[in-house]
This record gives C-alpha cells, structure tokens and sequence, in this order.
C-alpha cells in the first residue's frame, strides 16, 4: 500500500509541472540501460579462459577485439576508463599539474638525437609518401622536451608540470592477457621540468605521494616497489604493482620491515664472514662457466657461478638456460652491454671473432688462474627465504605482479641532448632543466582492477571506477514508475534503471553480477510493503530496506568500496 502512496505522489508531482510535462517525459535524463548499448553475453570463452577477468569484460560487453592487441572499447568500458581518467585528473590537479594534449605521431629524428631509436625494436613505424620518418609514439619525453625547449628560457618559467592521457603505441611482439599487452593502450604520462636537482627531488616526492593518494583511492591492495629505469634514464624510480597470478613481474618483499623489489633490483645481505665456518672446507664443484658478447660483438664475456648443488659435475647447461641459475639484472649492473636475448646458435657463429674477454664471478666461486679482465659480483639468483638486505630478521619472498604505474626522476637525460636549458642564477651560460616521468597503465589498468576483484559470477568494480555505482533491478510485473521513484530517491548516486524489455528478474540479476555493479537494488515482492532488497555481493550482503533509508544504506555501502 505505502508503494502505491508513494508511487501516486510521484505521479501527482510530474502532473502538477506547467503545460512541459510532455516535454519532460520524453528528454528523461535519467539513466536507463534500455537507452545504453551494453551488449553482454553471447561470447563464449576461449582458450580456457572461463574464469578469466578478460573473457568476463568481454562478455560483460566493456570491450570486443579489433585485432591482435587492438581493443574498442564499448560503453560501459569507456565509462570505466573515464572514471580513471576523471580520477587521475583531480590527483593531478593537486600537484598543479597542467593537461596538454600531444600528438600520437613523433619523429626518428628526436629518437635519434636520445639515443633511443636504435635499441627500441618495440618502435611502431609509419610509412608517409615522402618518407618522413615517422612513428607512432610509445611514449612522449622526446616531444615534450623539445616543446619546453622551444618555450622555456629561464628558471622563473619553473617549475612546471605537464601532463597527458592519449594513446600509445608498441610494436608488440605477442599481445596477450587482453588490456594487460596490448599494441595499442591508454597511458597518461606526466613529466615534470625543475631548475634544479634538489627541486627535481621534491617534485619527485610529490608526485610519489599523488600517486598514493590515487591508488589509496581505489581501495585494493598494491605494492611500491624499488625499481630500474631502464632505457628510461636516471637512477631513481618505482613501479606500482596489483598482486596477481597473471602478473610478468616478480615483486620481492621482505617479511619483517617494508622493503620491496623488483626482481631487477632486489638487493642481498652484505655477507658476514663466520670464521667457525672456514675450517676443513668441502671439496668444491667445479663452477659453471657461460660465455656471452656484448652488443657491439667485440667481446667475450664469461661468467663464472658456483655450481648448485643439485646439478651433475658433468653438466654445463646451454646459454639460453642461464636465467635458471645466473641473476642476469645483476650481470648487467655490472656489465650493462651483455646481449642477454641473443640465440645460442648466433651467438656459437660470433664468439670465435670476438677481440678481448671479460670475466665476471660471483663471490663465492674460487678466481684463480682466470683472466686478469675480470669483476665480481653475486650474481646468483634470490630464492625465497633469503635473507632480507635491509633488516636483520626479515626474509624475502616473491609474488607475481602487474605494474600499473611507473615514477622515473630522469635527470637531464633528455633535456641535454634536445638543449632544453635554462638560465639559472649566478651562472655564465644556462643549465639543463632537470627532469621527472610518471606513467599510469590506464587500459592496463582497467584490465588489472577487472583482474582483482573477479570472481565466479563475475566482474566486481571499486565505487571510484565504476560503470555505474548501483542498478536498479525489476522484476517483469513492476511498473516504470516505481523503478523512476526508486531511481530518484538515490539522487547524487551514478545509478542505472535496467528496464530491458523482456528480460526476467533472475536474467537481470545474472548479467548485474556479470558487469560487477557495487550495489544492486532489486524492486521484488517486497515491494509491495514499501521495501526494496539491496545486494553488494563484495561484502556479501543481502537485506530489505524500507524506502526512507534506502540511499543511506546505499551509501553505507558504497562507503566500504
């Protein structure tokens, strides 16, 4: 009875606007997904996929697959991904951050004045009537630097920050996982511009602390992790990581105290001598040596490891196994020109005209009689267990991870070689402006959160990045108006009516857990009295609400996630 009061009130209100009654009728603002393309269902997993966060978005009708590593994007995953971009924008705002919008198209030439157009193979190349040597930008220091350069002349124009989100483009090798390795993705990549290092430093801490904001704002787990900067630049950075069994990164931490690693960096105990331990030494294994080349093919590098005690004396395993048993990020710390990915059989044709050998051993492998060109360092790989490199009572252990976010201080990496300078006090000619990269994943993002939360009935969204923050679900015999009245009473909550026509309540709750709304109002029998039942199947909840405090309870809700 109290329904049908409230219901007539309803009414009565729209009846008594002046002569535009009709008018506001038929502009119905409100959101319903009988007027919103989500094609859901209908696509069958592949590859054994059935529970995975990819199969579900694809089912869930966020994306379809254009082309390998190609993705659209359909409604409700452009809705998820201008939530990440609104999200990134106020964090960004908060750093003073302004947006520009650069063009996907870059240039060999400033590639080439970095030193980065000869070692990116992932670079996607375009082909003009005039050969003007064009590619498709994988990412924007080149263009950025050389826009300031041409803009910024003195160190009162600093600092400044400027960001973008666009696309981005690799010439990706095997697009897999979805979102997660794709040829064509998301990215909104910062970069700051500061007069000095110590400046540089402090903006670096700002944004490290934006960037925490951000992620603390999605309520999930995530690590930061010390991390390389690779062809990057610079000698400080840090990745972001979601835990997950779909991650290609190895993220070490320790037990004990909040040291985390990247596999690339993760560091050993210094280690201490135990002179109980040296008497009546056992007879040693003979060590395993690998012989590599660097890049320019001049010369040979051996490496020399103390054999596991696992493996037969007689065994020497071949070059492309030497990740099993030899930390490679630690052999190019210390000799960073080693070709690690070349194939043995290349690799047999080269190394008889090599001019000069180095010699690289780890600690505990005897050195005698060895070449004089030689370095130590451990070179072994971290097991579970070790010893933490930071604490005295820690040990390490290892997760699978998916970066989702990088902070790079580069330096003058890119600002020397494109003459971005500027004139600094009490000094004869200019300076070289100092400075940051900070990339968020944002469709690799998307893919990630779908990858956290996923489970047997399907995608389960954080309120922040939602499609919709709650449906409202009817059962066939409801009438519209009741689900308008529902709908309006949630006012100020980004809700959705789902009034397909002939789709049952039970089809209608399924595809609301396949699209992984937060909170789920259903108008069913209980109706009739007045009462809605609301679902938030992340916190397991189930439970009639009377009408009056329907958007409290909503609220409640949505609070937690």
């Amino acid at each position: 009875m109290r329904a049908h009061i409230w219901r007539n009130a309803h009414r009565a209100s729209l009846a008594t606007r002046p002569n535009y009654n009709a008018r506001f009728l038929t502009t119905d603002s409100r959101g319903r997904l009988s007027k919103f393309w989500a094609p859901t269902g209908g696509i069958s997993p592949q590859d054994g996929e059935q529970d995975d966060s990819h199969a579900l978005l694809l089912k869930g009708g966020f994306l379809r697959q254009a082309h390998s590593g190609v993705f659209h994007l359909l409604p409700l995953g452009l809705r998820v991904q201008n939530k990440l971009e609104s999200l990134i924008d106020k964090h960004m705002s908060s750093i003073g951050a302004s947006k520009v919008s650069l063009s996907h198209i870059s240039t060999e030439e400033l590639w080439k004045q970095t030193g980065r157009y000869s070692s990116n193979s992932e670079l996607l190349r375009i082909n003009d009537r005039r050969e003007s040597g064009f590619l498709l930008a994988p990412t924007h220091e080149e263009e950025i630097t050389a826009l300031v350069a041409n803009m910024v002349h003195s160190y009162k124009d600093l600092p400044l920050r400027l960001y973008q989100t666009g696309r981005k483009y690799r010439d990706e090798k095997r697009p897999r996982q979805g979102l997660l390795r794709a040829k064509e993705f998301m990215m909104k990549d910062l970069y700051t511009f500061d007069s000095s290092h110590e400046t540089a430093l402090k903006t670096y801490d700002e944004v490290r602390q934006a960037y925490t904001n951000l992620f603390n704002e999605l309520k999930l787990p995530y690590l930061v992790a010390d991390a390389d900067s690779g062809n990057m630049g610079g000698k400080l950075s840090h990745e972001y990581h979601f835990v997950s069994p779909k991650g290609e990164d190895n993220v070490w931490s320790c037990s004990s105290c909040n040291y985390v690693a990247n596999e690339e960096l993760v560091e050993k105990p210094t280690p201490q001598t135990d002179l109980d331990a040296i008497a009546a030494p056992a007879e040693p294994s003979p060590p395993l040596v690998f012989t590599g080349i660097s890049m320019d093919r001049k010369t040979a590098v051996r490496i020399v490891i103390a054999r596991p005690s696992d493996m037969p004396t007689e065994a020497q395993p071949p070059w492309d196994t030497i990740s099993s048993v030899v930390n490679l990020h630690a052999v190019k710390r210390v000799y960073p020109d080693l070709d690690t990915g070349i194939e043995p059989a290349t690799l047999a044709k080269l190394l008889p005209a090599t001019e000069t050998q180095q010699t690289l051993y780890s600690p505990t492998t005897p050195t005698t009689n060895e070449a004089p060109a030689s370095a130590e360092a451990d070179i072994s790989l971290t097991r579970p267990g070790d010893p933490c490199p930071r604490c005295p009572t820690g040990h390490l252990a290892v997760q699978k991870a998916i970066e989702v976010a990088h902070t790079f201080h580069l330096g003058t990496r890119y600002s020397a070689p494109l003459s971005a300078l500027v004139a600094v006090p009490h000094a004869t000619q200019k300076e070289a402006i100092h400075m940051g990269c900070h990339g968020i994943g944002v469709s690799r993002l998307l893919g990630a959160i779908a990858s956290q939360l996923a489970d047997s009935a399907g995608l389960n969204w954080p309120r922040a990045v939602a499609p919709f923050e709650v449906v409202v679900v009817t059962a066939p015999k409801v009438d519209d108006a009741d689900a308008v009245c529902v709908y309006d009473a949630l006012e100020g909550i980004d809700a959705v009516i789902d009034d397909r026509a002939g789709k049952s309540l039970g089809w209608k709750l399924r595809d609301a857990d396949l699209i992984g709304y937060p909170v789920v109002v259903v108008l069913g029998k209980s109706w009739k009295s007045g009462q809605v039942e609301v679902q938030c199947r992340r916190l397991g909840v189930k439970k009639v609400v009377e009408r009056g405090r329907l958007k409290g309870e909503v609220e409640r809700f949505l609070g937690q996630l």
